[in-house]
């Protein structure tokens, strides 16, 4: 089932994610399977639960479409996140442009470590302890962004925010379009 994708503006998109009970999280499965849908929809890479309006500390990641792009190490990346906590971030800054399913329209130059340690539980409720970085590292810091209850925007430039605020504006007034299914403040 194709959930509401919560737009900028929403307070579930600002609070801190609590970790959840897997083993006794009710439709669990059917809930990351609910949010790849989601993502699929939106054309996204990655999802996590308050974009959906959740509080619960879990996202969802697939990098498998990108293996046709000429990137064969994503193909079988395709990962749910549950309690995730990064415990190590490392690296060089790296500065790439980012968008997000909850603030469509707006792409803007992002810095990032190159490399991440982080410990989860996967779909299967195994516990992990993975060691990331490039582009996988940036896609995940992007979603656990998201339970820490921050949005890429937070790490652009002042000049950059001053930019975009307008549109900003508009999304938490209800002011936007956008080609998936959303919740907007109003």
């Amino acid at each position: 089932m194709i959930l509401p994708i919560y737009i900028y503006g929403h307070p579930v998109l600002r609070k801190v994610a609590q970790d959840i009970d897997p083993a006794n999280y009710s439709n669990l499965k059917e809930l990351i399977d609910n949010m790849f849908e989601t993502m699929y929809g939106a054309d996204g890479v990655g999802l996590a639960g308050p974009q959906v309006g959740l509080e619960d500390r879990i996202f969802v990641v697939d990098l498998s479409p990108l293996a046709d792009d000429g990137h064969p190490e994503f193909k079988d990346f395709k990962k749910a996140f549950i309690n995730a906590h990064i415990i190590e971030r490392s690296g060089e800054l790296d500065s790439s442009e980012e968008g997000c399913l909850s603030i469509p329209g707006i792409h803007e130059k992002v810095s990032r470590e190159s490399q991440i340690r982080i410990q989860y539980i996967d779909e299967d409720l195994q516990p992990r302890d993975e060691t990331y970085s490039g582009y996988m590292a940036r896609v995940i810091q992007h979603e656990y962004d998201h339970i820490e209850g921050i949005l890429f925007i937070d790490k652009i430039s002042p000049l950059r925010k001053r930019m975009v605020k307008g549109k900003l504006a508009n999304m938490e007034k209800g002011k936007v379009a956008c080609a998936y299914r959303i919740k907007t403040v109003r």
